[in-house]
């Protein structure tokens, strides 16, 4: 459709709708509240930690808290409650400075994430029991866990392997939403290099399309797990 017949088309439309064709559109209404940018954020970090903590367990998470000294054995720990065997961890500069890295490959048959291998990334995170991700934010409103995608840490990693660590501190637990979009808004206004894919990703695979009747692990981790650093 060229412009003069699209012109002439809206013309007629509003025609038979008895209005004249609005082209400025209406200015919006005042929100009737503020509370998708200030809900929970009156509330404490160790206090939005705590919800945060508490909603994921609701959602079937299984939450381990740690000090950072002792967070790689608390990782191995998980590792072996959920039955070890091959582990694919992301290459994340995190992982390897909390010392999670080298402790899993001492232990169990691992494989990090290579943005050069693209293929065998994949195949590598489908066929493991386990895969480790460090999270960026945890979202206290949601118990989500928040992941950036980049070269060196691949969406697979969280989503193929039949259980799935997330690692995030404390400190990084924000009330919700609109406060990861402001977060996000700055950077971009900065200039800085976006994330390619954004992940807010709220306990284990799970559908109750049927019957209502909730099961879980259907596309996705059968389990999750956080381990959160108390960093405060």
């Amino acid at each position: 459709m060229n412009l003069e017949n699209r012109e002439n088309f809206l013309n007629k439309l509003a025609a038979k709708m008895g209005r004249e064709r609005k082209l400025v559109p209406d200015q919006m209404e005042a929100p009737v509240n503020d509370h998708p940018t200030t809900r929970l954020t009156h509330l404490s970090q160790q206090e939005l930690c705590n919800e945060f903590i508490s909603f994921a367990k609701v959602l079937l998470v299984d939450v381990v808290e740690t000090k950072e000294a002792d967070v790689a054995q608390a990782v191995l720990d998980v590792c072996q409650k959920y039955g070890g065997g091959s582990v694919v961890l992301n290459n994340d500069v995190r992982l390897t400075e909390l010392g999670i890295t080298d402790a899993v490959k001492a232990n169990f048959d691992s494989y990090v994430w290579n943005f050069s291998k693209d293929e065998e990334n994949i195949e590598k995170s489908a066929a493991a029991n386990i895969g480790i991700v460090h999270g960026e934010y945890g979202l206290a409103e949601s118990g989500g866990i928040v992941l950036f995608a980049t070269k060196d840490n691949g969406r697979s990693t969280s989503l193929l392997p039949t259980t799935s660590i997330v690692v995030v501190r404390k400190s990084k637990v924000l009330p919700r939403v609109a406060q990861l979009a402001q977060i996000l808004h700055e950077k971009a206004q900065a200039g800085e290099r976006m994330p390619s894919c954004i992940n807010i990703i709220s306990g284990p695979s799970a559908t109750a399309d049927i019957e209502l009747i909730k099961v879980v692990g259907v596309h996705g981790p059968v389990s999750k797990i956080y381990v959160v650093i108390d960093d405060l």
